[in-house]
């Protein structure tokens, strides 16, 4: 849970600044942005597989072009 406590003398747009900041940091409103839709167990797996693909080629195509050097 983020907490805020406006501090002594602090105006509220600064403790509005720093709450966000805060939120961002901690990846609130990416875990709200994920749980919005429902996915099923099969849709999450075929994601994650399409990622690792992605990734693994990309660092193929990576490797390449270092040892071509």
């Amino acid at each position: 849970m983020v907490e805020v406590i406006v501090r002594n003398g602090e105006n509220i747009e600064d403790a509005l600044r720093r709450f966000k900041r805060q939120c961002e940091r901690d990846g609130l409103l990416q875990e709200i942005k994920r749980r919005e839709f429902y996915k099923a167990p099969n849709v999450i797996r075929k994601e994650k597989n399409a990622e690792f693909k992605r990734r693994s080629k990309y660092k193929k195509r990576m490797e390449q072009i270092r040892g071509a050097r």
